[in-house]
């Protein structure tokens, strides 16, 4: 199949895939009611108060995980979603399974920062960590594959959105720079974790004259 073929295939899943992403989120969101609120003794709580990430409740761990795709109303949702989308659709280009993993490792990293450092008695949840997180994988990914196409969108998205850094740092009462500066690590620490071709065994072989020719062992002369 021709390259710009495989390249358009690319495109459509991973628009796919995060058009999805996000129909899922709000789906959630408007299961939640679109703006609810985390009452003490709520035996039933919204989703978002039942699975968000509590500090150091080794019970909650796990919640870590769902938390990321859960909001506290739609316009929590709604300042999250056109980032989600671009940041993902450019990170899935190269690949839904790879990027499924670098999502994984953002949300690992995002909501554990969140569960050891965030103030006791609060309740984190949102794609906000995942938004950074891509953000960071993006910026990072060309340099540490020496790929220039790579290194020129995260250029651009740094020009675009570079002015999302300024979430990492604690400004905002309500607003968990936590997940915003965790997320950008596991970002960046996925682009290298990673990387494409520099894991042992991954660099193509060097093929001589001898073994295209399709025999094995050394050409005659030369020691084995």
């Amino acid at each position: 199949m021709p390259y710009g073929g495989t390249r358009g295939r690319r495109a459509l899943a991973a628009g796919a895939l995060m058009l999805a992403w996000l129909g899922l989120l709000w789906i959630l969101a408007a299961a939640d009611g679109g703006d609810p609120y985390c009452l003490p003794f709520d035996y039933d709580p919204p989703l978002v108060c039942e699975y968000g990430i509590e500090p150091r409740d080794t019970g909650g761990l796990l919640d870590i995980y769902p938390a990321a795709f859960l909001h506290f109303g739609f316009d929590h949702l709604a300042a999250n979603s056109w980032p989600l989308v671009i940041f993902g659709f450019l990170a899935a280009l190269r690949g839904i399974a790879r990027f499924l993993a670098v999502s994984f490792v953002i949300i690992t990293v995002s909501g554990l920062g969140v569960w050891l450092t965030a103030s006791g008695g609060s309740i984190t949840a949102g794609a906000s960590g995942v938004v950074f997180g891509l953000f960071g994988y993006l910026l990072a990914r060309g340099f540490v594959e020496r790929n220039a196409l790579d290194i020129t969108v995260g250029l651009t998205v740094f020009l675009l959105y570079g002015s999302l850094l300024w979430g990492v740092l604690p400004t905002q009462n309500g607003v968990s720079w936590q997940g915003h500066l965790f997320g950008l690590l596991g970002g960046v620490a996925s682009a290298f974790w990673l990387r494409r071709g520099d894991r042992a065994g991954t660099r193509p072989r060097r093929r001589t004259v001898w073994d295209r020719r399709g025999l094995t062992g050394p050409p005659p002369g030369h020691p084995g």
